[in-house]
């Protein structure tokens, strides 16, 4: 099969390599020719483990193709993949420009039948919206033909993005023609060879299914991080209750880690949006409202755990940062925890020191010279008054707690993902906060106001 993908970002370059691994000849189109032109070097523009080596691969092989010109390949193709941004508006809703513009530019060059999918993460009635920007630009040419538009939502891991694609828990894909359904019948056949299901539904089901799906491990988050919270102040140990609840088969385990809130290119964004989808059809969609609340607070638990430990007096202090991405593998930061910490910190006269494995390079293009990226763990440590862990890279797991204990002037951590036992701290010497662990002297979040007396 020949196959065309529009955007080569996070979701586009996995889904064009991978489909690429399975033996379709595929044309990935991007405007950036800065970037198109990289990828021809073999070089990414984002860290994703093992995408690298099958992206070269595949190139090698002419399998996987690279141009900035949509106009060569739209009627080579069996399929064309939409997989192009859709950041948030101002008021929360999928700016869908970016959608919208690449159907037109179909619909200015096609001149044969072919499926158009939407592989970006879109709103209800987005499909709907692309079949008519292409249809408008067929109608500008005096053309009227047959093609299909269908919804096939990814559910991709940042940092296990490759292996979600080839080993799917499951293929979502929405269709409303008997044509469409043979054509992504075809391509996925690889997968279903390995028994992974695909599962056919309309297409408005397919663009809700997405939405749903980030909904409900954010809603697990942050629901996580409430009741963490809580444990915090009733002196419970939120890993002893995490484990109690996550035993229930109806419950389980995943997404159940206290933290320091959600971030990212998804959860963010998708919750958003679904609660502005809810609005414009008057509906408000209550829990995820409070799903949002929640991780709002969440992203200060840290700062206001340091604040308090230092009786409000940060000026001049430093601060040590391990982790910037928002999750570990990947050198995403975007709606990073990590942010809403040293944004905080900064304006309190803080100095921060910070290093992160892999979102170096990604951290200096957003925060510029305002904190001090270093190479190593424990050179952020060097005369720190006191350490966060932000993201739990694996590095961090089990540092050298005596090289911690010169290099840091207080031996103080601060840990935003629970990382750390606290009896090992405290036999080597250090002061511990962590996330809904029992009682500290920090209260965490600034709208909890109770006390354990009054309980």
């Amino acid at each position: 099969m020949k196959i065309t993908i529009i955007g080569t970002g996070y979701v586009g370059l996995v889904t064009g390599a991978c489909l690429a691994e399975t033996g379709a000849t595929v044309n990935c189109i991007d405007i950036d020719a800065v970037k198109i032109e990289n990828l021809k070097i073999g070089k990414l523009p984002i860290y994703e483990p093992g995408l690298e080596s099958i992206v070269k691969r595949n190139f090698e092989k002419g399998r996987l193709f690279f141009d900035t010109k949509l106009s060569k390949v739209v009627n080579e193709s069996d399929a064309i993949f939409i997989a192009v941004g859709t950041p948030s508006d101002e008021d929360g809703s999928a700016d869908l420009q970016y959608v919208t513009g690449v159907a037109r530019e179909i619909g200015r060059h096609l001149n044969q039948y072919t499926v158009v999918i939407t592989k970006s993460t879109v709103p209800v009635g987005t499909a709907s919206k692309v079949r008519q920007a292409i249809s408008d630009e067929l109608l500008k040419r005096d053309l009227d033909f047959k093609f299909d538009v269908a919804s096939n939502p990814e559910f991709l891991k940042e940092g296990n993005a490759v292996d979600d694609f080839l080993k799917p828990d499951r293929i979502v894909v929405g269709v409303d023609s008997e044509k469409a359904r043979k054509v992504l019948s075809r391509l996925y056949k690889p997968f279903v060879l390995n028994n992974h299901p695909l599962i056919f539904m309309d297409i408005t089901s397919a663009e809700m299914t997405k939405y749903a799906a980030n909904a409900m491990l954010a809603t697990k988050i942050s629901f996580i991080n409430d009741i963490a919270n809580l444990c915090e102040i009733v002196g419970a140990d939120i890993n002893s209750v995490r484990n109690g609840i996550g035993s229930d088969s109806r419950i389980g385990n995943k997404f159940l880690y206290p933290g320091v809130g959600y971030g990212g290119s998804c959860f963010p964004k998708d919750v958003k949006a679904l609660i502005k989808t809810g609005k414009d059809f008057n509906y408000n969609l209550r829990i995820l409202q409070a799903v949002e609340d929640v991780n709002k607070d969440q992203k200060n638990i840290i700062f206001n755990k340091i604040q308090n430990y230092f009786n409000g007096d940060l000026m001049g202090k430093t601060i040590a940062l391990w982790g910037l991405s928002f999750k570990p593998e990947t050198d995403d930061m975007r709606e990073a925890p990590s942010l809403v910490l040293i944004q905080k910190l900064l304006e309190s006269g803080v100095k921060i020191k910070a290093y992160d494995p892999i979102a170096m390079e990604e951290a200096e293009r957003i925060l510029g010279k305002q904190i001090d990226l270093v190479n190593d763990m424990y050179e952020a440590a060097i005369d720190a008054d006191a350490l966060a862990v932000v993201t739990e890279w694996k590095e961090f797991r089990l540092p050298n707690y005596k090289i911690l204990s010169k290099l840091l002037k207080h031996n103080t951590i601060f840990d935003g993902r629970n990382i750390y036992d606290p009896e090992e701290l405290a036999e080597n010497g250090f002061e511990y906060f962590s996330i809904g662990r029992g009682k500290t002297n920090c209260i965490s979040i600034n709208n909890i106001n109770t006390k354990i007396e009054k309980l």
